[in-house]
């Protein structure tokens, strides 16, 4: 197994059928560059073996207060002091109550007494548990203590029943904690996204739109999220998941969603325009659906807002970064659409690579010149963007401050 040079983290494991989840976690927390090491309950182990872990992992599994291994014989110290976290996932109901109450009876909850590192736990149990006020009152002790709670969520439960109590699946836990590990270069900064295409309806049925599937907007608003800013995302008719953390609005044509940014633009810092606008819409868009008939039929399509161009164009605007999908001379339209618009910074890229595409390359335009972001797949893309958007955006932060 090739070592992770990354982020270093201890899981714990608890007893509960949401356990068999964790080796799937532990393979996409390793994707994400973490090196992991697991420890388990005794309860733990009745349910998934600390093989599978070890084997995913490629470190020993800790399950003994005494093991021998740790610096003197002490896991239950020596295990957290080179972690930047530990999570516990699942974490059980009767393991929150130990976390709450200080209690440490064995090496996983002494491990959190003990630990010197943050403390994360994705709650796991039937919904009857989870709504138990019992329980209700240990999470808001936790909560006191500066543990971060990641979930739970609503769903089918091993019961039979349905309800929240339902462990976090293991993408959104591992996306979770590479967010909270990550620096905070936009912290505190109030971000809005437009994402996904726009519909202009033609009739009650048929429309104009795009191919655009929203993905790089959502992995904006996910990265932005990541970063530290209250995100606000605006989005058209897409079937993507809204990301942890996102306040999100949902439009259908480019009018509404013009509607929505102009209403919330005065309650932002940084405006990302991601959205694949479409440019025109119908004159007159019927209310009924028309009749195929064997005769040509005609369109008239007038312009629709250009929602950057509006951002960018207020007396004070926010911090604009714009997008541009071209299918020819990229640099040259793209440069010219930025200084058009004069924005600070926009992220180009070829609409015949990008549309529906997992991965990505992007060019970066500014005032400094161009920089390729290559080829990497839409949510570290978004990452770097929002890097280099930070930079920028801190930049003319202190030279307002100066002046």
């Amino acid at each position: 197994m090739v070592e992770s040079t990354g982020r270093r983290l201890l899981l714990g494991v608890t007893g509960g059928i949401a356990a068999y989840k964790a080796a799937e976690l532990v393979r996409l927390l390793l994707k994400e560059q973490f090196h992991v090491e697991v420890a388990m309950t005794a309860a733990a182990c009745g349910f998934v073996t600390p093989a599978t872990f070890q084997a995913l992992s490629g470190h020993p599994v800790w399950t003994d207060m005494w093991d021998a291994r740790a610096g003197n014989a002490m896991a239950h110290i020596e295990l957290s002091r080179d972690k930047d976290a530990l999570l516990v996932a699942p974490a059980s109901a009767d393991f929150l109550a130990k976390l709450a109450h200080g209690l440490a009876d064995d090496l996983l909850s002494t491990l959190c007494l003990a630990r010197d590192c943050p403390l994360l736990v994705a709650p796991a149990m039937n919904r009857q548990m989870w709504e138990h006020p019992a329980t209700q009152r240990n999470i808001a002790l936790l909560r006191q203590d500066s543990v971060q709670i990641l979930g739970p969520d609503s769903g089918d439960q091993a019961c039979g029943e349905t309800g929240f109590g339902r462990m976090l699946e293991p993408e959104e836990l591992a996306g979770a904690v590479a967010a909270f590990l990550r620096p905070k270069p936009l912290q505190g900064v109030r971000v809005l996204v437009t994402a996904g295409p726009t519909f202009e309806a033609i009739d009650a049925v048929r429309g104009v739109t795009n191919r655009s599937s929203g993905k790089m907007g959502f992995a904006v608003a996910r990265a932005a999220q990541e970063a530290g800013a209250e995100v606000t995302m605006v989005a058209g008719p897409v079937a993507q998941p809204t990301p942890s953390g996102v306040t999100r609005v949902d439009v259908v044509s480019a009018r509404e969603m013009l509607d929505a940014v102009m209403q919330r633009i005065g309650q932002c810092d940084m405006f990302i325009g991601v959205a694949a606008v479409s440019d025109y819409g119908v004159a007159q868009a019927r209310e009924q659906k028309i009749k195929k008939t064997d005769q040509n039929l005609n369109l008239e399509l007038i312009p629709n807002p250009d929602i950057l161009a509006e951002v960018a164009g207020l007396p004070n605007p926010p911090f604009c970064v714009g997008f541009a999908a071209e299918s020819e001379n990229l640099l040259e339209f793209a440069e010219a659409k930025r200084r058009r618009k004069k924005l600070p910074l926009l992220a180009a890229n070829l609409v015949q690579h990008a549309v529906g595409a997992e991965e990505s390359e992007l060019i970066l335009l500014d005032d400094g010149g161009s920089r390729v972001l290559p080829k990497a797949p839409k949510t570290e893309q978004a990452r770097r963007l929002l890097v280099h958007a930070a930079q920028l955006y801190s930049t003319r932060m202190q030279r307002k401050g100066k002046s």
